[in-house]
Order: structure tokens, then sequence, then C-alpha cells
């Protein structure tokens, strides 16, 4: 999902112990290829395991790394594993080169990006930016292009009515504010709980609109969906209830405790992963409550597929966009026991 993300080392990752009577009955193996380690950001799963949902369900589940989307749709169709977290622009593409790959499972809810201004400033929507200057990251940074649609939308163009200008991630867009070099911070995740770690409380311009571009999430074969349905509803009643269990405040110790399953590393500075947590909780909560968690919006879909037309990553419409998600099994993961 982030815009720079290594390879780690594949390995199989301990399951809580299940009570005696589970043991004595079939337990189904998982694996789950993730785009990067990180353990945070996926603490729905993490949590699952931790506090034997899974093992409730009897599940066991492997989850891996590997270097982006692609590679985890590589894998995926490699037969390598039976679950994917591939963000939908890949998705799309593979399913353009004829691959029927099925998103099942919508985690981030909301685009990792966002445009924000400190909460002191006067700006209140992005039109209040035409003559001001946006930090961003990289120069061709994903987020440069989210948020240029962002003021496309308002008619506002580049070089004209405003500009962009390189500060650098987290940190740097710190100075930028504290100097006042920029007007407004084209922000991904881990900026986000970078600045707001740093004292500086944002607010977002992002439109709602824009808020429902959604990111990573499951994904599956058509055969391994048609074949295998109760092997994922289980899966995906315990992953809410991970999720559930996350966006507990209560739960916050025991979350950041079983993050470290997936990426130690990501600890090893509690208060910028407590920032950071604090971010993705925002991430993946539903957009309506209503519709349960992993809700696919059509809406959604429609958005991302023009915006991938337009810059030229999708060449042509898909013949039948509906087929490349699926709320078949939304109702039965979000049913109360």
């Amino acid at each position: 999902m982030k815009r720079r993300q290594f390879m780690t080392g594949a390995a199989a990752l301990p399951l809580a112990l299940a009570a005696p009577k589970a043991l004595s009955q079939a337990t189904d193996e998982l694996t789950i290829v993730y785009p990067s380690p990180g353990g945070l950001g996926y603490f729905a799963v993490y949590s699952a395991i931790g506090e034997g949902y899974f093992a409730e369900e009897k599940l066991k589940i492997t989850p891996r790394s590997v270097n982006g989307s692609a590679a985890a749709i590589q894998a995926l169709l490699a037969g390598q594993a039976q679950l994917a977290h591939p963000g939908p622009g890949p998705l799309m593409a593979a399913r353009a080169r004829g691959q029927d790959l099925v998103y099942i499972y919508n985690y981030f809810t909301r685009s990792q990006f966002n445009l924000v201004v400190p909460e002191t400033s006067s700006i209140q929507k992005p039109t209040d930016l035409k003559g001001k200057t946006i930090g961003v990251g990289t120069a061709d940074g994903a987020e440069v292009a989210f948020v240029r649609s962002i003021f496309d939308a308002e008619g506002m163009k580049e070089g004209q009515d405003y500009k962009f200008i390189t500060v650098g991630e987290g940190g740097m867009a710190v100075a930028g504010f504290m100097q006042k070099s920029i007007d407004a911070y084209a922000s991904d995740t881990a900026g986000a709980a970078t600045l707001s770690l740093r004292g500086i409380k944002l607010r977002s311009l992002t439109p709602p609109r824009f808020q429902s571009f959604f990111g990573n999430g499951y994904v599956v074969t058509r055969k391994y969906l048609d074949e295998n349905r109760s092997i994922l509803e289980r899966f995906g009643r315990a992953l809410v209830r991970g999720s559930k269990f996350g966006l507990d405040p209560a739960n916050k110790a025991a979350v950041l405790k079983h993050a470290r399953m997936g990426n130690p590393q990501q600890l090893e500075n509690m208060p910028f992963a407590e920032a950071l947590m604090e971010v993705y909780y925002r991430l993946t909560a539903p957009l309506d409550p209503a519709k349960g968690f992993g809700y696919n919006s059509p809406e959604a879909w429609e958005m991302w597929q023009k915006t991938l037309l337009a810059s030229g990553d999708l060449k042509t419409p898909l013949d039948d966009l509906s087929k490349a998600y699926s709320n078949d099994l939304v109702a039965a993961w979000n049913a109360p026991k």
C-alpha cells in the first residue's frame, strides 16, 4: 500500500492456542500475502490471531510479505497463497489481463492520502489554496496525483492556480509549516502520524468523495471464492472481530503487542507507533457503519476506474466492473453472534 515498501522474509506466525476441543477437529490453513510487512496497518488480522478468533473458527493463518501489490497478486496466481492484499488499481489491471480475481473485503476504506493544513490555518477548503504552495514528499509520489485530482475537480491547474514543492516526508513537512514555506501538505499515512507526533494538529481539506478512494483489501481467485465460501465466511467473521477489537481504545496495548508479530521494527519507536495506529484506525473504520466491515461501494469502484482510465493505467474500461468485487459475504461477516 505504501509508496515505498521492502521485502521481508516469509515466516509463519504463531497461532494463539485453541481450546482442546478445537485442536481435536480439522483446521483449515490460509496463507495471506501482503504487499509490505506492516504489522500496525494490518492490525485486524494480528489481533484476530493474538486473541484466538481464527482458532475459534478452526483456521490457521500464515501471513507473508512481498514487495508491492503486483508481487502479491503474482504470488496468489502462482498458488502460493489463498488470499492477497493488493490495491484496487493493480487488481483492475490484472483483470484487464484476463485474470479473474475478486476483491472480497474492503480493508482500507479511506484514501491513505490527504490534503491537510494545520488546524490554526485560515484555509478551510481546497479553493482557498489558490495562489498557495503545497508541499509533497516526492515530486512523483502517488499523493501528488491524488491531490492534483482534487484541484482538477475544482478547475484549478498546477502552475497557474497553485504549485507543488518537494519538502520530503514527515519531519520535513513540519519544518515547511513552521517556516511558512508551504501552506498545505499532501500527506500519506506515515506523514500524518509524524506531524501529529510533532504537535501539529491537522485539518483535512480532502472532499468526502475523494476520501472514498479506498485502498488495499483482501482478494481471492474466482475459483477459490466459488469453492471455499465457508472458509472465507469464517475468515471474514474472525477478521471483523479483530477489527472491532482493535478499534476499541481499551485494547490499545494488546493491539500494539499483537502487531509485533507482523513487523516488530514498527514498534521500536512507541510514540510514533501509537500515532500511526491512530491513523490506521481512521483508515480502516467503515465509511458507513450500517453496511458493515468489508463492504465494497459500487460508486467508489466506478470512481477508481475513471481515475485509472484518465491516468492511462487502464487502457479501456473493464467489461464488467461489478465482477471485480463482491459483497456476497459481508452480511455473514458482520452478523451478531
